[in-house]
Protein backbone atom coordinates (compact mmCIF):
# COMPACT_ATOMS: atom_id res chain seq x y z
CA UNK A 1 0.00 0.00 0.00
CA UNK A 2 1.55 3.31 -1.18
CA UNK A 3 1.22 6.43 1.37
CA UNK A 4 -1.14 9.22 0.22
CA UNK A 5 0.34 12.37 -0.04
CA UNK A 6 0.12 14.69 2.81
CA UNK A 7 -2.74 17.43 2.35
CA UNK A 8 -2.30 20.82 0.98
CA UNK A 9 -3.35 23.68 -0.46
CA UNK A 10 -2.04 21.73 -3.97
CA UNK A 11 -3.79 19.06 -5.21
CA UNK A 12 -1.33 16.26 -5.82
CA UNK A 13 -2.02 16.16 -9.33
CA UNK A 14 -0.31 19.59 -9.80
CA UNK A 15 3.13 20.67 -9.15
CA UNK A 16 4.00 23.38 -7.03
CA UNK A 17 5.86 26.15 -8.69
CA UNK A 18 9.91 26.31 -7.66
CA UNK A 19 11.67 28.97 -7.60
CA UNK A 20 13.83 28.41 -10.41
CA UNK A 21 13.23 30.48 -13.68
CA UNK A 22 11.75 28.81 -16.16
CA UNK A 23 13.38 26.92 -18.55
CA UNK A 24 14.07 29.15 -22.02
CA UNK A 25 14.19 26.06 -23.72
CA UNK A 26 11.12 24.62 -22.52
CA UNK A 27 7.70 23.77 -24.62
CA UNK A 28 5.22 26.17 -25.62
CA UNK A 29 5.65 29.74 -27.37
CA UNK A 30 6.38 32.75 -25.16
CA UNK A 31 6.42 36.29 -25.75
CA UNK A 32 9.83 37.14 -27.12
CA UNK A 33 10.64 40.63 -25.37
CA UNK A 34 10.75 38.51 -21.41
CA UNK A 35 12.26 35.34 -22.73
CA UNK A 36 16.08 37.97 -24.18
CA UNK A 37 15.63 39.57 -21.38
CA UNK A 38 15.46 35.95 -19.36
CA UNK A 39 18.39 35.06 -21.79
CA UNK A 40 20.10 38.04 -21.68
CA UNK A 41 19.78 37.73 -17.47
CA UNK A 42 21.14 34.05 -17.43
CA UNK A 43 24.79 35.30 -18.86
CA UNK A 44 25.12 37.92 -16.47
CA UNK A 45 24.98 40.23 -19.02
CA UNK A 46 23.62 43.84 -19.46
CA UNK A 47 21.61 45.49 -22.30
CA UNK A 48 24.55 47.09 -23.37
CA UNK A 49 26.62 44.34 -23.72
CA UNK A 50 23.86 42.59 -25.75
CA UNK A 51 24.22 45.32 -27.97
CA UNK A 52 27.93 45.23 -28.09
CA UNK A 53 28.12 41.49 -28.83
CA UNK A 54 25.68 42.02 -31.47
CA UNK A 55 27.29 44.82 -33.07
CA UNK A 56 30.83 42.64 -33.34
CA UNK A 57 29.02 39.55 -34.50
CA UNK A 58 26.87 41.35 -37.07
CA UNK A 59 30.14 43.95 -38.25
CA UNK A 60 27.38 46.43 -37.67
CA UNK A 61 28.03 49.12 -35.19
CA UNK A 62 24.74 50.94 -35.30
CA UNK A 63 22.69 48.69 -32.39
CA UNK A 64 22.18 50.60 -29.07
CA UNK A 65 21.24 49.25 -25.90
CA UNK A 66 17.95 51.44 -26.37
CA UNK A 67 16.67 48.67 -29.14
CA UNK A 68 17.43 45.77 -27.26
CA UNK A 69 15.33 47.70 -24.19
CA UNK A 70 12.56 48.09 -26.74
CA UNK A 71 12.84 44.76 -28.06
CA UNK A 72 12.57 43.18 -24.25
CA UNK A 73 9.88 45.35 -23.36
CA UNK A 74 7.95 44.56 -26.82
CA UNK A 75 8.36 48.13 -27.95
CA UNK A 76 9.35 46.88 -31.59
CA UNK A 77 10.43 43.21 -32.48
CA UNK A 78 13.23 42.65 -33.83
CA UNK A 79 13.77 41.85 -38.19
CA UNK A 80 15.00 38.75 -39.43
CA UNK A 81 18.52 40.08 -39.63
CA UNK A 82 19.12 41.05 -35.72
CA UNK A 83 16.58 38.08 -34.90
CA UNK A 84 19.02 35.69 -37.13
CA UNK A 85 22.64 37.41 -35.00
CA UNK A 86 20.23 37.07 -31.44
CA UNK A 87 20.25 33.11 -31.46
CA UNK A 88 24.21 33.13 -32.61
CA UNK A 89 24.94 35.46 -29.71
CA UNK A 90 23.22 34.29 -27.16
CA UNK A 91 23.61 30.46 -27.76
CA UNK A 92 19.76 29.56 -28.96
CA UNK A 93 17.97 28.01 -31.59
CA UNK A 94 16.73 30.18 -34.41
CA UNK A 95 13.60 28.70 -34.17
CA UNK A 96 12.83 29.29 -30.60
CA UNK A 97 12.81 33.09 -31.32
CA UNK A 98 10.77 32.90 -34.24
CA UNK A 99 7.95 31.02 -32.31
CA UNK A 100 8.68 33.61 -29.44
CA UNK A 101 8.26 36.99 -32.08
CA UNK A 102 5.32 34.95 -33.50
CA UNK A 103 3.64 34.47 -30.00
CA UNK A 104 4.58 38.37 -29.16
CA UNK A 105 2.67 39.18 -32.60
CA UNK A 106 -0.44 37.42 -31.75
CA UNK A 107 -0.49 38.85 -27.94
CA UNK A 108 -0.19 42.54 -29.08
CA UNK A 109 -2.34 44.58 -28.97
CA UNK A 110 -3.25 46.39 -32.62
CA UNK A 111 -3.45 42.93 -34.33
CA UNK A 112 -0.70 41.06 -35.66
CA UNK A 113 1.66 43.71 -37.12
CA UNK A 114 2.42 45.64 -34.14
CA UNK A 115 4.68 44.81 -31.36
CA UNK A 116 4.32 47.47 -28.99
CA UNK A 117 1.89 47.83 -26.28
CA UNK A 118 -0.56 50.88 -25.90
CA UNK A 119 -0.16 53.50 -28.43
CA UNK A 120 -1.43 57.13 -28.36
CA UNK A 121 -5.16 56.58 -30.07
CA UNK A 122 -5.91 58.85 -33.36
CA UNK A 123 -9.36 60.60 -34.12
CA UNK A 124 -11.54 58.43 -36.30
CA UNK A 125 -10.97 59.82 -40.16
CA UNK A 126 -7.17 60.85 -39.19
CA UNK A 127 -5.50 59.33 -41.57
CA UNK A 128 -1.61 60.13 -40.22
CA UNK A 129 0.71 61.37 -37.76
CA UNK A 130 1.22 65.05 -39.59
CA UNK A 131 4.56 66.90 -38.63
CA UNK A 132 3.55 70.14 -37.00
CA UNK A 133 5.09 73.40 -38.64
CA UNK A 134 6.75 76.24 -36.87
CA UNK A 135 4.35 78.63 -34.97
CA UNK A 136 3.42 81.45 -37.05
CA UNK A 137 4.31 79.96 -40.60
CA UNK A 138 1.97 79.56 -43.13
CA UNK A 139 4.06 78.88 -46.01
CA UNK A 140 4.18 75.31 -47.07
CA UNK A 141 7.09 73.31 -45.83
CA UNK A 142 9.13 73.00 -49.30
CA UNK A 143 8.78 76.86 -49.59
CA UNK A 144 10.28 77.27 -46.28
CA UNK A 145 13.25 74.78 -47.16
CA UNK A 146 14.29 77.32 -50.35
CA UNK A 147 11.39 76.57 -53.22
CA UNK A 148 9.47 73.54 -54.57
CA UNK A 149 11.58 71.02 -55.20
CA UNK A 150 9.01 69.04 -56.65
CA UNK A 151 9.23 71.10 -59.71
CA UNK A 152 11.63 70.58 -62.75
CA UNK A 153 14.66 72.98 -62.49
CA UNK A 154 14.38 75.80 -64.84
CA UNK A 155 16.39 75.92 -68.22
CA UNK A 156 17.69 79.01 -69.28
Amino acid sequence: MTPSPPPGPHPPDQRRPDSRPPDPRSPGPRPLGPLLAELRAARGWSQRRVAAELCAAAGVPTLTRHEVSRWERQRRLPGDFWSGWLAVVLGVPGDLLADAAACSRRLAPGGPGRAGGPGRPRPPGTPGVARARRPGSTAPRAARRGGDRTRPAATG
